[in-house]
């Protein structure tokens, strides 16, 4: 697996969940942001500062992005993400979009999970 480059986006993110069926507005643009609507529930992933207010809502965390894009059939990309922090004792929250992964990890496994990943061969930018 070739090494990968990881940026650490600036903004502190909050893990919202909704019942589903509920509308949600989609955060502002400009930053990153995820919307899923399943069976069981609606999640959003979206800056703090954005969190809708009365929504179960899990803050306090950073996101990791891929900054490489791969076709989908290599394999093992988000396993040489994940594989280190899970080796640190890192919890992780991970999404991918059509280019590219995310890592969210808690704000106070951040320095942790960059010296794993920096330790497994990646380099990671802030």
């Amino acid at each position: 697996m070739p090494s990968l480059t990881l940026s650490l986006l600036a903004d502190s993110y909050a893990v919202c969940r909704f019942p589903t069926g509920t509308p949600v507005t989609p955060p502002e643009p400009g930053a990153f942001s995820l919307l899923v609507q399943a069976i069981e529930e609606t999640t959003l992933v979206c800056p703090l500062h954005q969190a809708p207010p009365g929504v179960e809502t899990d803050a306090g965390w950073r996101c990791f992005r891929i900054v490489q894009s791969f076709d989908f059939g290599v394999p093992g990309i988000l396993a040489s993400v994940l594989d280190p922090l899970a080796g640190a004792g890192i919890g992780i929250f991970a999404t991918s979009t059509f280019s590219t992964d995310y890592v969210l990890v808690k704000e106070q496994d951040v320095d942790r999970a960059m010296e794993a990943l920096r330790a497994a061969g990646h380099r990671v930018g802030v």
